[in-house]
Order: structure tokens, then sequence, then C-alpha cells
């Protein structure tokens, strides 16, 4: 594996740290970072458990009241060097992020220091190290899926095992092929940083399907096929792996407009966590 391909996650890091008070787009940083933008963003999610514009906006605002709560005589120059173009802008995304306003931050008010957003190390790509199988490559679909479907920032993931909870209670009323379970993520939204994850079964025909559920329509696809075989706690050090490890020195670019999902079998036990899993990232070509 080449070097600045492991590393990509520090070099992003270090560029946004050196440029987080200008005006930079996506674009820019995976151009000086040499990696495409939607590898780039998958990658820099799932190591870091931001997206780059939600980190990129929290350290702005953190610095920002910084200056603040060190007496910083004009709000409007704080705001400008935030990047916000008024007292206005710089206010609703001040009070958006800390439940308080600027002047209360200057005037003694002390933010919550569990909504700062610090520095990440740069040399994070270089700390971890996960030993991943070689991927299948498989191709797969159309397939027509019924799920329970969630939105969820990037960092704030918690909710799944509930929401698998909450699915298994329509198993054997959907009509669903036996044996199998998918968990789609897609919907990726950048700027929100969040994305949309759904619990869902495939069936051949989506009729009578329950409130609250949804159908969705994976088209043909082209994959790569990863195996987790430990426990599902540690779902995300593989999907580090592969976003931070594998996908960067591969012969095949990922496809960031069909959905990723994981394929559980008759094999994972929902109750230990155990059994094992694969994660399937679709590709171009």
């Amino acid at each position: 594996m080449r070097e600045s391909a492991v590393r990509f996650v520090g070099k992003v890091l270090w560029f946004i740290e050196s440029n987080f008070r200008k005006d930079i787009t996506l674009d820019d940083i995976a151009d000086a970072c040499g990696v495409s933008r939607f590898h780039m963003c998958r990658g820099f999610a799932t190591a870091t458990g931001y997206s780059i514009v939600q980190y990129m906006r929290g350290r702005r605002l953190t610095e920002a009241a910084r200056q603040l709560a060190a007496g910083a005589p004009s709000i409007l120059d704080v705001a400008l060097d935030a990047g916000y173009g008024s007292h206005e802008a710089f206010t609703r995304a001040f009070r958006d992020c800390f439940g308080l306003t600027p002047e209360t931050v200057r005037d003694g008010a002390v933010p919550d220091q569990t909504l700062l957003v610090e520095p990440i190390r740069m040399n994070i790509a270089a700390e971890k190290s996960f030993s991943l199988p070689e991927p299948r490559k498989e191709t797969r679909g159309p397939m027509t899926l019924v799920g329970l479907a969630r939105r969820y920032p990037y960092n704030q993931v918690e909710g799944i095992p509930a929401q698998w909870t909450a699915f298994q209670a329509y198993e054997g009323t959907l009509g669903e092929k036996p044996g199998f379970w998918f968990g789609v993520c897609d919907g990726f939204d950048e700027a929100a940083g969040t994305f949309r994850y759904s619990c869902a079964v495939e069936v051949d025909d989506p009729r009578d399907v329950p409130a609250g559920l949804d159908v969705l329509k994976l088209e043909p696809a082209t994959y790569l096929a990863f195996t987790h075989a430990g426990h599902i706690s540690g779902i995300r050090n593989t999907m580090d792996a592969i976003w931070r490890q594998y996908l960067p020195g591969c012969p095949f670019e990922a496809d960031g407009d069909a959905p990723m999902f994981e394929l559980y079998d008759e094999k994972f036990d929902p109750r230990t966590g155990l059994g094992g899993l694969e994660i399937w990232i679709p590709v171009k070509g």
C-alpha cells in the first residue's frame, strides 16, 4: 500500500487546519490531497466521525468562541475571521452550535465544552492498522428491498442497534427472501454531516408495505464484498480500513451514486452480535 494513500486523512487534516478560516471547498481539499472528493468524504467521516463540512464549521466556531471569551472587541471581525460574511450569519451559526450568542460568550458565558471541536491529531492515519482480508468482486441487482429507514449524523450512530430491534418485529411478514438482511447506507449529505441507514430485507413484490417502512430500489451494480468476521461492535474498524487503507491503493474507484450495504446471513446472531457479515462497496467499472 502506498504511504501517500494510507495517510490521506492526515493530509486532509493538515490542509483544513492550515486553511479553515479561508473560503475553501471540498474540491479544493480533494485536489490538494490527491484523492477523489467522494472517497475523501467517506474516508474522513469513517476515520474521524465528522463530515469535512462539520469539522471545518466546528473548528471555525470553536476558535471564534475562544476569541470572544478572551474579550475580542469586534464581533464582526471575529465573524469575518471565521469565514462568515455578516454579523447576522455568524450569530445564527454560533447559536446553532453552542446555544449561546456571541455577545453572551464575550460577556462571560461559557459554552458547553463538549460542543467544542478540537484539532484532530494529523498522524491519525498512522496510528491505526487493521488487517483486512482481500475482498471479492461481485455483480448484483437489481434488487427491491423493504426496510425501516432513519437518518443519523456521522458521529452519532448509537441508535442503529435499536433500529434493528424495531425492524425485527416485521420478520416473516414482508414476503422477504429468507436468510438475508441488509443494512443500507445512502443519502449522504456532506453539508449536514448525515446519512440514511435502512434495515431491510429483499422482496420480489413490495405490496402492502406497512406504514413506516420504505421501498428501496437498488440498480445493478458492481461491488467489492469485504468480510467483517469479528463482533458487530468492531464494524467501524473494518469500515475505516476499507476507506483509509484498501480503497486508496486499489484499482477500483468507489461509486458515490450507488448505495453501499452490510449483508447479514443466517450465521449472524443478533442476540450476541457474533457470526460476521459482509460490507459491499459499489465500484465503477
